[in-house]
């Protein structure tokens, strides 16, 4: 049987392809680097938070990326197209279900289908009046008014980089202050900080203390800070060591 990396990397040449003027190693590093660390998140979440896994959707296809991308009239980064060749985001929870298992990236975000990156774009761009370029992957689950986007201006610094889009004010790198965080370095950190029990840590050392993983009783993933009271009234169990 062959692993969600191995099925992918069978399509890497036409992924590595979207900006031709760059290096081609340059451009498979981070492919590899997103494959490579959305294997080991999703071997956590199957083993620990498997109403999380259980959302995870099958794999974008060409067609989708390409209908998409002639919508938006915008090309994804390499690094990104890699993740949605992976899974096309979550599927929302059934009705009545507990929201928590869908929110399992950090912040409490949701990881957008691609046809929820369409319309949210067209909405930024069109009705906010937001610079192109930015595409949102993310939001909280039954709130969409804040949450991830990765920089797709090819010719600008953050490219393929993390950032914050909120509905009342201009977008913002995470972490602030940089030029954003590289998706597939985000995503390793992400790896390392669920396999080692323990908080977040930007580029450059800090510690992001209000994103500790943890385990909800409905078997979902959630990022938390601890002894915050949750905002659903859903038990969680705090994973590592970190203050209670």
């Amino acid at each position: 049987m062959t692993t969600p990396g191995e099925r992918f990397m069978t399509r890497l040449v036409p992924a590595c392809t979207v900006r031709g003027m760059a290096d081609q190693g340059n451009l498979e590093a981070p492919v590899a680097e997103v494959t490579a660390a959305w294997e080991r998140i999703e071997q956590w979440l199957c083993a620990r938070a498997p109403a999380s896994a259980t959302l995870l959707r099958p794999a974008a296809s060409d067609a989708d990326f390409t209908a998409v991308e002639e919508a938006i009239g915008v090309a994804f980064p390499p690094a990104l197209r890699a993740w949605y060749s992976l899974h096309d985001g979550v599927d929302d929870p059934e009705a009545g279900k507990s929201l928590w298992p869908a929110g399992f990236l950090p912040g409490d975000q949701g990881w957008y289908r691609l046809e929820q990156v369409e319309s949210n774009y067209i909405m930024h761009t069109r009705d906010w009046e937001r610079e192109p370029g930015r595409i949102p992957i993310s939001c909280t689950p039954g709130d969409m008014w804040h949450g991830l986007y990765i920089d797709a201006r090819p010719d600008e610094p953050p490219y393929g980089r993390l950032g914050r889009w909120t509905v009342d004010r201009e977008p913002e790198p995470i972490p602030t202050s940089t030029l954003g965080w590289p998706l597939e370095v985000w995503l390793t950190e992400q790896a390392d900080a669920l396999e080692q029990d323990r908080c977040l840590t930007e580029p450059g050392g800090w510690r992001d203390e209000d994103n500790w993983p943890a385990v909800t009783v409905c078997g979902g993933l959630a990022w938390v800070a601890p002894g915050e009271e949750p905002p659903r009234p859903e038990g969680r169990i705090l994973l590592g060591g970190g203050p209670r």
